[in-house]
């Protein structure tokens, strides 16, 4: 269940969550044949595009111990300087990390809701009775996991993250079921920065080296087809970026423009264009009034976002 962004939300019946810069995964426990006449819990990490991760973050095997048949809705965090960072988790979500690396710079998973226990499916229950079913399961008790916080007063908490530079507040009615892969209006999310989740439809190289990535070509789904977003070269100067992004992009590229819309002169020269089905994430400053965005700075790829997934964010 996604949330909608849009002004936080005032009255009853609301709660108040800080909205983790992460990445959205879903954590489940089943019970596998572990040889003859026994079982075995297994533990399975997937982002919500059904990536299978678990191997990404080999520091949260401990959540098996949790409980059987037990679904988990949460964020994997990686602090940085004492606050959540989304630029430093992003080499953790490309690939496989051994234990003793995960151990020196460990993630945490912050888990909001609990979606099936003991086998029961609980997505019709409302999300007041889903936390308290989760208070009582105590995810906490496992190493690198935390319960997401909430909070009545959604203004004070939307003051607090804006102070400590966190991302903003997820306001959730009490009253919710949860309807998987939807974006509901039960649940709102507010943003301290402008973020937006785009295609890549094209990369320019660096002037002094043909073999480094200096800028993406950026996209947005629209009625009539890609819509150039804009063209991002900060952020991209890391050799590990680079490495991500080449391995990802080059199988890609193509002969055919994948835009629908103009791409300026200026941003197309030089291009080398391919399929759009890597998501990054951008932050930025708004957007022109020709919809692109200002000055946007390359957060990292989004393996987490199903490339259908990617609209248009206010903002």
């Amino acid at each position: 269940m996604l949330a909608t962004p849009g002004p936080l939300p005032t009255g009853p019946g609301w709660s108040f969550e800080v909205k983790w810069d992460g990445m959205r995964v879903l954590a489940s426990v089943t019970e596998d044949p572990a040889g003859p006449g026994g079982t075995a819990p297994v533990l399975r990490l997937r982002t919500r595009s059904g990536r299978d991760v678990t191997a990404n973050f080999p520091e949260l095997a401990g959540l098996v111990e949790l409980a059987p048949d037990v679904v988990l809705d949460g964020e994997v965090v990686l602090l940085d300087d004492g606050a959540p960072s989304f630029a430093a988790l992003a080499h953790r979500m490309q690939g496989v990390v051994g234990p003793a690396a995960a151990q020196r710079r460990p993630v945490t998973f912050m888990v909001f809701d609990v979606l099936q226990l003991y086998g029961v499916p609980l997505l019709d229950r409302p999300l007041a009775e889903r936390r308290a079913t989760l208070d009582r399961l105590d995810p906490a008790r496992v190493p690198q996991v935390e319960v997401s916080p909430r909070y009545p007063d959604g203004a004070a908490l939307l003051a607090v993250t804006a102070q400590r530079g966190l991302e903003g507040v997820v306001a959730k009615k009490e009253t919710s079921v949860y309807r998987p892969g939807r974006r509901s209006p039960d649940w709102v999310k507010v943003a301290h920065r402008h973020s937006q989740s785009c295609l890549v439809g094209g990369w320019r190289p660096e002037r002094t080296s043909g073999n480094r990535i200096g800028a993406l070509l950026l996209g947005i789904p629209g009625p009539d087809g890609l819509e150039f977003a804009g063209r991002v070269g900060s952020g991209l100067a890391g050799s590990a970026v680079q490495q991500v992004l080449a391995a990802r992009l080059g199988p890609l590229e193509s002969g055919t423009r994948p835009f629908a819309t103009a791409v300026p002169r200026v941003d197309a020269a030089g291009a080398r264009w391919c399929t759009p089905s890597v998501v990054v994430e951008v932050a930025h400053l708004g957007r022109t009034q020709a919809g692109r965005l200002r000055q946007p700075v390359f957060r990292g790829v989004r393996d987490d976002v199903d490339p259908s997934d990617v609209r248009r964010e206010p903002g």
